[in-house]
């Protein structure tokens, strides 16, 4: 599976930020959502100035989504202006780092992997997606565009659902829930792959389908490793409402974080079904190759058989002997084929009656 090569990641540094990935855009992008249950407002144009000033009316929820990371400063910026600590910035950034969330004392930070297969099986797009849920704001960092959040935004727009009527815990539950799909997406894919699979294992005899077998098994493993600390950190987030220590998602909210972490179970109950499934098929193709190997064995084996007698008998007549009997003898060439002939039918009759071919 191809993947994407990050840079290393620098220590944390008070003043020095840099991004990790490999995503490069013209200009980072910023979008902002405002609503509440009566109304909504959008907008792609406003000042960090402003955003202060939205931010003290805590009654409605403000979603800001950035697209492109690869302008620390800017990012910083933005971090500062929410009063957070700038440090948060080099988690963000550093896009090398595996899913996990960290609890603060006011805010609560997830990074997850967003992960899509190309139309070839043996690529894969990945993007690091970050959540930082602060009183009534979120604020999601993407790499690069994408649609991961179409339909939430639509949800917003025609207030369809429950999402106006929650806060901003909920619209973190909807997020993660959309990428959370991309891994059921990628299974999917996979999954027809492993079909197809399954039928050349019983119909092709190269050496190819092994091959496909263990890319199919590579790139399973890649997002099962990609998934179990998704799990880990569902599993700390769902926990919260036991600890009763962050008070940023409501209890009410709880169980919809508990779903996620179901989810994440699902896949990977899934994703072991699937390498079981690709293990049967490798299972079988090497069943099918020994036997078809002890077919080619058997018919050696056979014609060998047959004419160990056939040789003995033409070596003692091919023995230079003066006095030997019925060398003389007027039929004794095609009585010796007749009897040479006459084996061969018996011994293949014998086999043919013992079922050995």
């Amino acid at each position: 599976m191809k993947r994407l090569r990050y840079k290393k990641g620098r220590k944390v540094q008070s003043n020095y930020f840099e991004y990790t990935g490999a995503h490069v855009l013209e200009s980072i992008s910023l979008q902002l959502f405002e609503y509440n249950i009566e109304n909504y407002k959008e907008d792609s144009s406003f000042n960090l100035d402003s955003l202060k000033t939205r931010l003290s009316n805590k009654n409605n929820v403000l979603w800001l989504n950035i697209h492109g990371l690869h302008d620390a400063n800017v990012i910083k910026n933005i971090i500062e202006t929410v009063n957070i600590d700038p440090y948060i910035v080099a988690d963000v950034l550093n896009v090398s780092k595996r899913t996990r969330v960290e609890e603060l004392e006011d805010l609560l930070f997830f990074s997850i992997k967003s992960i899509l297969p190309e139309k070839d099986l043996n690529a894969v797009r990945i993007e690091q997606i970050s959540f930082i849920l602060k009183d009534n704001l979120l604020i999601s960092f993407q790499e690069k565009k994408g649609d991961f959040f179409t339909h939430i935004r639509e949800r917003i727009r025609t207030n369809s659902g429950i999402v106006r009527k929650k806060k901003n815990d909920f619209l973190l539950y909807l997020m993660l829930d959309a990428v959370i799909e991309n891994f059921y997406i990628s299974i999917e894919k996979y999954e027809d792959e492993i079909e197809k699979l399954i039928i050349e294992s019983k119909s092709v005899s190269g050496t190819v389908v092994l091959d496909k077998i263990e890319k199919c098994r590579e790139n399973l493993n890649f997002l099962k490793r990609s998934i179990i600390p998704l799990r880990d950190s569902l599993f700390s987030l769902k926990s919260f409402d036991e600890e009763l220590n962050f008070k940023g998602i409501d209890k009410t909210n709880v169980s919809f974080f508990t779903r996620l972490y179901q989810k994440s179970l699902e896949l990977l109950d899934q994703i072991d079904y699937d390498l079981s499934s690709l293990e049967s098929a490798s299972t079988f193709y090497f069943a099918r190759q020994s036997q078809r190997m002890n077919e080619i064995m058997k018919t050696l084996t056979i014609v060998s058989v047959v004419f160990i007698p056939l040789t003995f008998i033409v070596g003692i007549y091919g023995m230079n002997f003066e006095n030997m009997p019925e060398l003389k003898a007027e039929n004794g060439y095609q009585n010796t084929l007749f009897i040479m002939f006459g084996l061969l039918i018996i011994m293949l009759g014998y086999f043919k009656f013992k079922k050995w071919f």
